[in-house]
């Protein structure tokens, strides 16, 4: 792909992030806001004397109206600030910056299961014959299918606590993320299968297929230099969603596990209603996913250069 094609498309996705954060922000903030509970009850108690819960609003700026802290939150971004927890006082910035390495970890590992299993399923569904296909599509059914809290659970039961071979939750090495990884790349590995076959076969009946076995080339080389070769480019789509997806942390897999990432900051913050910690994390799952699928299109166009980035058919 030529470089001169490249940037200003880059460009182009940068400047639409701006409104595109806007929008997000606006929309998220107002969301929270109309949300039934409060954030000072939360955190000094039921029992707590009103003039202290008072004063605990001024503090936190809840006691201004909600545009009026929504322009206020919007200073701080400005700013390059994203607030402090109101449980922690810690900076929100900060403890995002520090829990998503993990859920990097926990995205890799998963889409590395994930993508092999469900690509090389995916072509023997089609070419393994009746009983294996009819095995492939049962299993990637059960993988779209299967909640993955029940999954994580059972998963959790058999391995740890049934067999011991792994630890049941927490944050550390191979051991303790193996199990989190397996099962959210399960629901990924489910789709993949389905994806994959659904282009091989389609690309099975084109033109320049039956043209390549009319010549009398090997059924090896026809099946994944011109088959596979074209058939992987809307597989490309699939993984970078879903590894988008997994960036902004996978909300119910991190819980269950214990493992310490964006996901399980999310949700923790839900909880609490950690009103900076929400806007945060919603922030950057923004950011994320729109610069993963930036560098996914561009892959897909040097995989595919009849793809045009800024959608010129000259």
């Amino acid at each position: 792909m030529p470089r001169c094609a490249i940037i200003p498309y880059i460009g182009k996705r940068i400047l639409l992030l701006v409104p595109l954060l806007a929008a997000v922000t606006f929309s998220a903030f107002l969301l929270l806001k109309a949300l039934p509970g409060d954030p000072v009850l939360a955190l000094v108690g039921e029992r707590a004397d009103p003039s202290v819960m008072e004063e605990m609003r001024r503090e936190l700026g809840l006691d201004k109206g909600v545009m009026r802290q929504y322009g206020g939150y919007l200073l701080l971004l400005l700013k390059g600030d994203m607030g402090r927890s109101y449980y922690t006082q810690r900076d929100v910035f900060a403890d995002i910056m520090g829990k998503f390495p993990r859920t990097i970890r926990l995205a890799l590992a998963s889409m590395l299961m994930a993508v092999p299993l469900g690509v090389i399923l995916g072509i023997v569904s089609v070419y393994g014959g009746v009983r294996w296909g009819r095995f492939v599509d049962a299993l990637s059914m059960a993988g779209l299918s299967i909640p993955v809290f029940w999954l994580g659970i059972v998963v959790m039961l058999v391995f740890s606590l049934r067999l011991k071979w792994l630890p049941p939750s927490g944050t550390g090495g191979i051991r303790f993320l193996i199990l989190p990884a397996a099962v959210l790349a399960v629901p990924a590995m489910a789709t993949l299968i389905r994806v994959t076959r659904a282009s091989v076969l389609e690309v099975r009946e084109m033109a320049y297929v039956r043209t390549a076995t009319a010549k009398g080339l090997r059924p090896l080389r026809i099946r994944f230099i011109h088959v596979l070769r074209n058939a992987i480019i809307p597989v490309v789509t699939i993984i970078g969603l879903d590894f988008g997806s997994y960036l902004n942390g996978a909300v119910v897999t991190e819980t269950i596990f214990g493992w310490d990432g964006i996901g399980r900051f999310t949700m923790e913050g839900i909880i609490k209603r950690d009103y900076p910690v929400i806007m945060g994390c919603i922030i950057v799952g923004t950011i994320v996913f729109v610069l993963v699928n930036t560098i996914t299109d561009i892959v897909y166009h040097a995989l595919d250069p009849r793809v045009r980035l800024h959608g010129k058919e000259n």
